[in-house]
């Protein structure tokens, strides 16, 4: 992954398509706006004293609390960071917002875990696994995406076994995304037990020559002393390497009673929280963490097989303290971008071209990394730039809406924009559903572009984060 991190923040893809980005809602976004409100007004001030200390500190619980944090998380929380925030050299500090803010976000990566947790794969194949957790949760679902991550990632042969004989066509379920995403998948058998097809699943992991067995548990409604008595007698069986909690984000501090349980009954491992892009709040796995004492491993970020990444605590903090994420966004990007296309790519940025054709593929990846909204929620400074963008009204709409005009170009006009004159601006608002208007805006944006591209391929970058890239990113691209 280093290779293609450093490959692709060299490339003119993923760079100049960052210049459209706005979000509209993502994990921890009341946070980080509640957060960016409190450290701005610290900040300012060129000395702190333990009034203005302990008046941020309240805001601070204040806004995890709102985030759905529960109140013995919130209040550790503060009491941890109150006497490094009230240390000589922080009311000395030059800067003492700025170690406010630094001291904050160490004990948020300390809550969250202190290291992203690796899965664990140190077991003779075939290494079990076992998926628990409520009905409804987004197990089943779960089970694909962390194969597909296995395979992908860690280029392991996974089989995936269904134990749920309770929820009608739960086992047809899986087996049905095995098929869609060439997983291979322990064949159904009518009215076998969890117990007999734990062993079933065994042999025919050792003859498929499998390196790790997934196996989808059945859930309920709600705890109960079944559902705990048949997940016991299931981790006896296969004596499983890793024990995944998936559990649903949107729930709120249920959530974290539901880790408690499971943690009590079972050897739990990791945690897997889902429906993350949904959640604009995030105490879930602030919480989850903290009541089980088990790492968050990964997260499910939206329906698609492929939208599920790993934990990463520091990355998180930075993203909650309004600090961005631009590792993950080059990660994310160089996955979906691909080799073939990154190389292309790189080509033509050492020629200084830049065509309408390349601009159509940047807008086609913003759409793979999840939109406008998927590529910001890793940005710096995320909830001023929203509100500067939503004022500017810029929205998701701008993607198809310019990927429809470049679509109605001929291929003159897209390999030479400057041909297209008043009569060529109103055959094309009519083949893509615009006016004239916002293909002026379209070519603009195309004009900044190509000249952004033209300095990149001679080297200057000087005044590049004058014109929208973050600064972060700005350092990676010299």
């Amino acid at each position: 992954m280093e290779t293609k991190r450093s490959t692709l923040v060299s490339e003119s893809s993923p760079t100049s398509a960052l210049l459209l980005c706005v979000t509209k809602k993502y994990m921890f976004e009341n946070l980080t706006n509640k957060f960016e409100e409190i450290f701005s007004s610290l900040k300012k001030a060129p000395s702190l004293n333990e009034a203005q200390v302990d008046e941020g500190l309240r805001s601070i619980r204040q806004a995890l609390l709102e985030a759905d944090v529960s109140l013995d998380v919130a209040k550790e929380f503060v009491e941890n960071v109150k006497p490094k925030a009230l240390g000589q050299e922080i009311i000395r500090s030059t800067s003492p917002g700025d170690m406010v803010v630094k001291i904050v976000y160490d004990e948020l990566v300390n809550l969250l875990g202190s290291s992203n947790a690796d899965i664990n794969l140190n077991a003779v194949p075939p290494v079990p696994m076992m998926m628990v957790g409520l009905q409804g949760s987004g197990k089943t679902t779960s089970t694909a995406k962390l194969a597909k991550y296995l395979e992908d990632n860690k280029k392991k042969k996974v089989i995936m076994v269904s134990l749920d004989i309770y929820r009608p066509a739960a086992q047809e379920q899986l087996r049905s995304l095995g098929e869609q995403n060439n997983i291979l998948t322990l064949p159904i058998i009518e009215g076998q037990q969890p117990t007999d097809i734990c062993q079933r699943a065994m042999s025919a992991a050792n003859l498929n020559g499998a390196d790790i067995i997934l196996f989808d548990t059945a859930g309920r409604t709600q705890i109960d002393l079944q559902m705990m008595s048949e997940i016991k007698l299931i981790e006896s069986i296969i004596n499983p390497a890793e024990t995944f909690l998936v559990a649903d984000s949107l729930t709120g501090q249920v959530a974290a009673s539901v880790a408690k349980e499971f943690k009590n009954t079972v050897n739990l491992s990791g945690i897997i929280l889902t429906r993350a892009d949904g959640d604009a709040r995030g105490g879930a796995a602030v919480s989850m963490k903290y009541v089980s004492n088990v790492p968050i491993k990964f997260l499910g970020i939206g329906e698609k097989i492929e939208n599920f990444e790993v934990f990463h605590p520091d990355r998180i903090a930075n993203r909650i303290l309004g600090m961005g994420d631009i590792v993950s966004l080059v990660e994310k990007a160089a996955q979906d971008l691909g080799e073939e296309n990154i190389k292309k790519a790189e080509e033509n940025l050492k020629k200084g071209q830049f065509s309408m054709e390349d601009y159509l593929s940047q807008l086609r990846q913003m759409k793979k990394m999840g939109g406008i909204e998927g590529i910001m929620s890793f940005m710096p400074g995320v909830s001023k730039i929203k509100s500067q963008m939503d004022s500017a009204g810029i929205d998701e709409s701008i993607i198809t809406k310019n990927e429809a005009i470049i679509l109605s170009m001929t291929k003159k006009e897209r390999e030479n924009p400057k041909v297209i004159d008043g009569s060529r601006k109103k055959r094309i608002a009519n083949g893509s559903g615009t006016d004239p208007a916002t293909i002026n805006k379209l070519l603009k944006q195309f004009k900044m572009m190509s000249e952004m591209m033209k300095k990149m391929s001679k080297g200057n970058l000087k005044g590049m984060s004058d014109q929208g890239i973050p600064p972060e990113l700005f350092n990676k691209l010299k």
